[in-house]
């Protein structure tokens, strides 16, 4: 899958596993048409949902029975806000099966963006996470591919949730000897989207991508033994920053 780039937010991320292209999936959404409609989507395009939930602790119960049987999905698609407060149940139950599974994609839904929930889901490692608001479910493409890359180990942040979760990140010392172009790379970067992605966004080369992404890891202090795993420390140093 490594080196597929497809959609908004590409299909990968540099360094991430690799996961066939049917994935298998579970849904936590308290909404029954939504959640039928959802899998309606991913089963229409080859994937399997294995169950469908409708609040949190559902969701953490039926993740824990199937890792139980063998059979730990590659990914779960959970709404932030479920019952019984519609607050932060969703969330929660995703951050608390981060720890539990970290081999589990976890991709949650928002209908708008919340900083806190973001900042939290993507505490320590943005590795097979993801952040989308609902509107994104009308693209069906490329939310279908989102799940996937997720499931494969990729990250999937909408591009709104990056824009709130760096707007202050600029100010910071950590990023203060980044260029302009650099932290637009970053900003990028931290989408998910691939170099051919990011050259094509700013119509420029993929050498000129390469050589500002090089530039990134340098001012970092991003070594080249850290090897793949540079992207995703600097998108980490990007949003915690």
């Amino acid at each position: 899958m490594q080196g597929v780039e497809r959609g908004v937010w590409g299909l990968r991320v540099v360094g991430v596993g690799e996961v066939a292209d049917r994935v298998r999936v579970v849904i936590a959404e308290d909404s029954v048409l939504l959640r039928e409609g959802l899998t309606r989507l991913l089963t229409d395009r080859g994937h399997e949902v294995v169950a469908g939930v409708g609040d949190g602790e559902a969701l953490v119960k039926t993740v824990a029975d199937l890792a139980e049987a063998g059979a730990l999905p590659d990914v779960v698609v959970a709404d932030v806000r479920m019952p019984p407060t519609h607050t932060d149940e969703g969330v929660r139950a995703a951050v608390r099966l981060r720890s539990e599974h970290p081999e589990l994609g976890v991709l949650v839904l928002s209908q708008y963006v919340e900083e806190q929930y973001a900042t939290e889901l993507l505490a320590g490692s943005t590795r097979g996470v993801g952040y989308l608001l609902k509107d994104r479910v009308a693209e069906v493409r490329e939310f279908t591919e989102a799940v996937v890359r997720v499931a494969s180990g990729g990250t999937a942040l909408d591009p709104e949730v990056v824009q709130q979760l760096l707007g202050r990140s600029r100010q910071q010392d950590v990023l203060a000897h980044l260029t302009p172009r650099e932290r637009e790379v970053l900003g990028l970067m931290a989408e998910g989207r691939t170099n051919s992605a990011i050259a094509k966004q700013l119509v420029v080369s993929d050498g000129a991508v390469e050589k500002h992404i090089g530039n990134i890891f340098l001012k970092l202090g991003l070594s080249p033994s850290e090897g793949d795993h540079r992207r995703v420390l600097a998108v980490l140093t990007y949003l915690r920053s």
